[in-house]
């Protein structure tokens, strides 16, 4: 049975450098964040996984001086939105004494999030993870690269607030890696671009050292993810399955998001595979293209649509052959994606304003008083 006097105080650890929580990304903005909410008694965690109303939550654990995982009820939190529902790598304050098991009472606001857009025709928005420093982009090498694929996932990237990082994974099946890498260089302006085995081992030790922090992992089935964790976790973290030798792809072997805590502090987020990875919005697609944004400068007119206008810098770089036509058209194509799920939020923000202004005029009308505008 739950004993309440055994619940440990925030207290107990008083900085950042003292809480066994610092390896899984505490910070100092965190904790000052988290100040009312320990007065109130509850304590701060990291969400490792979610279920149905329910998640796992590491804690500090004053006993033993390490960590403790908890489960814990996400209802009170809970919410329709997708959006601001309990993810993995959030930050939680932990309840312990509540009946009949620990609940999440609050979440404390993110550094960063990568959201999509939930398949199908709906605008609504799903987040992956949350408080990461870096998005590990994994494509397999075992398979032609999809440039247009990978643009997409650094937009997702950059829109998050973290900074992408693009991994080429299984460099023991090819002989040309060093050549996928420089195409891929191309398309990734600003990004490194690793290539790894974690079969032989390459490029692990480099990788590690470029996710010192918080890393989630995305990418497609079959790339590889799943046994790039292993690798990086230094043991058998995540279930591994074949991919299909006719086609290279894989079978969903990660199911749901899970936060793996890394040897020598760190946390790694793997996430399942993504077939659909529609952007949310926001300046992603921008800082994704930032080598068309930046000769969009140079265009005669600021306005420039870049199709039949004098002095288009863009149209000038298709000509000469300096800009690929195919990266062109990913641009106009994920920039259509965006402004249209731009628009989509817009609408969603005016109803639910005009739901609220019915409502007090509604509540207004009944009390009598005059309704002012």
């Amino acid at each position: 049975m739950f004993n309440a006097a055994s619940v440990p105080s925030f207290s107990d650890f008083s900085t950042t450098s003292d809480s066994p929580l610092a390896g899984h990304g505490w910070t100092a903005e965190f904790e000052d964040l988290f100040s009312p909410l320990a007065e109130a008694g509850l304590v701060p965690g990291r969400i490792v996984r979610v279920d149905r109303g329910q998640c796992d939550v590491v804690l500090a654990d004053p006993e033993s001086g390490g960590l403790r995982t908890v489960r814990a009820d996400t209802r009170a939190v809970g919410d329709a939105d997708m959006i601001n529902c309990p993810c993995t790598g959030d930050w939680a304050a932990v309840d312990l004494a509540a009946e009949p098991m620990p609940a999440v009472a609050a979440l404390l606001p993110r550094s960063t999030a990568i959201i999509r857009k939930v398949a199908g025709k709906r605008s609504d928005g799903q987040v992956l993870a949350a408080n990461v420093d870096t998005v590990l982009i994994a494509s397999s090498l075992a398979a032609d690269p999809d440039l247009g694929r990978i643009e997409r996932f650094l937009a997702l990237a950059w829109e998050s607030g973290a900074e992408p990082l693009v991994v080429l994974t299984k460099a023991d099946l090819v002989d040309d890696a060093d050549f996928i890498r420089a195409d891929v260089e191309a398309i990734a302006p600003g990004v490194t671009v690793l290539v790894v085995s974690a079969e032989t081992g390459e490029g692990i030790d480099v990788l590690r050292a470029c996710t010192p922090g918080s890393t989630a992992l995305v990418g497609q089935s079959g790339v590889g993810k799943s046994t790039l964790t292993n690798a990086l976790a230094g043991a058998e973290r995540m279930a591994v399955q074949a991919t299909r030798s006719v086609d290279e792809k894989g079978r969903h072997t990660t199911t749901t998001r899970e936060l793996v805590a890394l040897p020598g502090g760190g946390v790694l987020i793997d996430t399942p595979g993504l077939r659909e990875v529609g952007l949310y919005g926001g300046e992603g697609v921008a800082m994704a293209f930032a080598d068309i944004e930046g000769l969009s400068e140079a265009c005669r007119f600021q306005d420039c649509g870049h199709h039949t206008e004098p002095g288009c810098a863009v149209q000038a770089a298709l000509a000469d052959g300096t800009l690929p036509q195919r990266r062109m058209e990913s641009y106009l194509k994920l920039q259509r994606e965006s402004e249209w799920i731009a628009s989509r939020s817009d609408a969603r923000l005016a109803a639910a304003r005009l739901k609220k202004w019915k409502s007090i005029t509604k509540s207004v009308r009944a009390s009598g008083r005059p309704v002012k505008r």
